[in-house]
């Protein structure tokens, strides 16, 4: 939350991530608050925008290696991802 990613950033993670764009972006009160709806995060460039607009919209922790990326929820998606780097 202090140093959100810019637009280049959330670019370059969406080009590694393994989950669609839209799941990024988190479906809470706030994102209720905004009276933003499916349709305006159905798209890349669309949760582009909105992320780069309202940071705490950004689905948290999100987990990112060299080659991949994913949403770590639940939990043992990031255990996944990252017990291959283990033994290097």
């Amino acid at each position: 939350m202090k140093t959100p990613p810019d637009a280049a950033t959330l670019e370059s993670l969406l080009d590694k991530l393994e989950d669609p764009p839209t799941a990024l972006v988190r479906r809470d009160s706030l994102f209720k608050k905004l009276g933003l709806a499916e349709a305006d995060v159905a798209t890349r460039e669309q949760v582009v925008a909105v992320l780069v607009k309202h940071k705490a919209l950004l689905q948290r922790p999100v987990v990112a290696t060299k080659e991949k990326a994913l949403v770590g929820r639940p939990k043992e998606r990031v255990e996944a991802l990252l017990k291959p780097l283990a033994g290097r």
